[in-house]
Formats: C-alpha cells, structure tokens, sequence
C-alpha cells in the first residue's frame, strides 16, 4: 500500500492557488502547493496595466482575514490607489505567499495521473510525491483564443495580449489590436502612450464601457440591492454572480446567459479619455490575412487592407482543460466536461473522486465570479468544507 506524501497538492501559485493552500494548510491538511507565485500576473500581462476590478474585490482570500490587499500596503508603506496597479498586486500576491512558508515549492509540475486510489504528481526537476487529492489552479494561459485567420502565423507577426510581450518594443511600429474587451483595449491604450500607431479593429457596432452609468452606483440602498461589491455584471445580474451557490442550481443554459452577460467585451470607465486619440474601426472584421516580409496585410470584411507590423490579440480565452499539460490524457478523459470546461460539484469536485478544479475552469459550474480574484474566498472556503470533511471521515 502506497502512503501519500499531502493530503492536498494544489497545482498553481496564483490568486486561487495561494488562497486554497491557505485555507487548506489553516484546516491541519498536510498541503503542498506548487508554481512560481504569480508568474502569469507578473510575466504575462503589460507593464502599466491597471485591475479592472475595484480594490474591495482584489483581496485573495485567507481564513482569518489577515492577509488582505489593506494589510499588505500598510506593512510596505504603499499608497493606496485605485484602480489598482498590476505591479501592486503582485508584490501583494508574494507578500501573501511568504506566509505559506515551506508549503510552496517553485518546482513545475509536468504530469498529474493516477497511481491507484492516489495521484502521482511528477515535477520538472525529475522528482515525483503522491497526494490523496489535487487541486487544479494552474490559471487561464493555455486558453488563449487564437482566431483561424491567424493560425499559421509565427510570434513575430501575431501575438495575444497576455502573452508576456513588453510593448515599448512597438515604439514608431503599426499595431492592430483586435478585440473590444479589456485586455484590448488597455492594451491599446498602453501602445498608444508608449509611440506605437495603433488601431483597434472589433466586430462589434460600438464599444461598452464598465461603470457607464455611473448615476445607478449613487442610489445608496438601491444600489446594494442591484449591485454587489464585486462589480461583476450590470445592475441585478451582479447581485446573482455574487452568489455561485445560488448559480449552481440554475440551468445550464440560464448559467451561460448569465456567464456571457455578465463578462462580454468591455472596457473600464478610466479608459475612453486614453483612447481618444487611437484608431478605432468598430463593426469590422478580419477575412484574411498573410505575412509579407517582416509585416502582416490584414483583409477587412469591408475591402480595406492594413499592413502593420505586428497584430495583437485582445481575442479572449476559451476554457479547455485538455490543454493543460500536465494532466495525463487518460485522466482528462474521466473528467466530465461541459466544452471543456470541467462538470463541477459541490466541493469543486469532478467526476475524477480527489480531483478538484478552481478559478476559470470552475465558472461554467459556479458562474462568472470564479473568473476574478474576488471569488476566491467562496472556492477556498467549499473546497477546504468538502475535504476537511472527507479527511475526518477517514481517520
């Protein structure tokens, strides 16, 4: 019989996976939580990206409280902003981080399978332990959405925006940023201020913008009845996304109406004054496209050409656990999925018994606010319920 090295190994340093090793580590399970802390917040997205979520909602979640974003500018003598910088809230995450002490290793995990009733979780540096349980927090980078028409092009021509590219790079260059999301247009925002000539070019008639109605938030106690603190979703909708016990229980198909509502293409209301001076070519999309030399000529369905140097992908992300790679074929395959996403119970179970799935990979099961910092208090808080509970039963 084989004796398991943790109770719980949780895959990802991020907001959801520090969080969780928390909770778990506060409830006495024996946890071991692996990645380098907040890799992709700190490597992946722009220097001078700003959180689009309020600072009430950018909080990694810990049993007592402690930790919070408060506590961290207070113990480092920095001044509290908002919107909140990206650069602030990494070194937050880290702070957060050093209080797992020895629970965190910074090794990669390259495979996770199972090894009779365990799971054996093997890392990079060719050593391998095996756990009762694993949580699955490894993030949203795999998921890039790539649109077909860029398929075959090489990271020279085409890039996502979240992708780790430093953007003073395309200083006096032509950029096209596709998309109307945040990221997009943040990211052309940022081109903008750092000399790049940028276009923005989206299927959609006209762009939206969070916090529009900036009247519905000075309501007093109707505006806490239409709106939670996490800002989630337009008035009514955002008070439901504030609930993933209650989305649970909906139907699919109401889940996902609410899901694509409540997080459609939209930029924060500190953007338009920034974007004042950017192209921007609403209702177009691109047909086509191919490389010449060191630049790519864009086909517009309007007949209109682009030829810039470089194209970067606002375009999103689509949930596909398959794509991690660390999860051994054979047991995605027993995971239940709903388009790739993971068929969520109770306890963020999957069909797989002691494999666990947070964050974005949870938000078909749970709704939208698993795809933000701030539902990480209500998945910490089931998860760690649900495995305390199993881990009594079999003492």
């Amino acid at each position: 019989m084989i004796i398991a090295d943790y109770d719980v190994a949780v895959v990802g340093a991020g907001p959801y996976g520090l969080s969780a090793a928390a909770h778990l580590k506060a409830a006495g399970l024996g946890v071991r939580v692996f990645g380098e802390p907040m890799e992709f917040w700190a490597n992946k997205m722009p220097d001078g990206m700003l959180l689009r979520s309020p600072r009430e909602a950018s909080t990694v979640s810990d049993p007592k409280g402690t930790f919070t974003l408060e506590a961290y500018e207070a113990n480092s003598n920095t001044k509290p902003v908002a919107p909140l910088p990206r650069e602030t809230f990494v070194q937050y995450g880290k702070w957060f981080c050093q209080h797992l002490g020895s629970d965190l290793d910074r090794s990669a995990v390259v495979r996770v399978g199972r090894e009779g009733s365990l799971f054996r979780v093997a890392l990079e540096n060719g050593t391998s332990l095996t756990t009762r349980r694993v949580v699955v927090a490894a993030g949203i980078e795999p998921f890039q959405r790539r649109p077909r028409v860029f398929a075959n092009f090489t990271p020279q021509h085409v890039s996502h925006c979240y992708e780790g590219r430093k953007l003073p790079e395309f200083r006096g260059k032509r950029v096209a940023v596709i998309g109307a999301g945040q990221s997009a247009l943040e990211c052309a925002a940022l081109l903008h201020e750092t000399g790049s000539n940028v276009e923005v070019i989206a299927l959609i008639p006209s762009l939206r913008w969070i916090g529009k109605h900036v009247w519905l938030h000075r309501l007093g106690p109707i505006s806490r009845m239409l709106y939670s603190k996490h800002d989630v979703g337009p008035a009514g909708i955002s008070r439901l996304v504030a609930a993933p016990h209650l989305v649970y229980h909906l139907p699919l198909s109401i889940k996902d109406r609410i899901r694509k509502r409540a997080v459609r293409p939209a930029g924060a209301k500190w953007l338009p004054d920034r974007l004042s001076a950017v192209k921007i070519s609403l209702g177009r999309v691109v047909q086509s496209a191919k490389p010449i030399g060191d630049q790519a000529l864009l086909m517009l369905d309007d007949g209109s050409q682009r030829q810039v140097d470089h194209v970067l992908l606002g375009t999103g992300y689509d949930v596909d656990i398959a794509r991690y790679r660390f999860l051994a074929p054979d047991l995605v395959k027993q995971v239940r999925q709903l388009d790739g996403y993971p068929d969520l119970t109770y306890g963020f179970r999957s069909s797989v018994p002691g494999l666990h799935f947070i964050g974005a990979t949870a938000a078909r099961s749970f709704g939208p606010l698993l795809y933000f910092v701030a539902g990480t208090g209500f998945a910490s808080t089931r998860l760690t319920a649900h495995i305390r509970h199993h881990w009594q039963n079999v003492q």
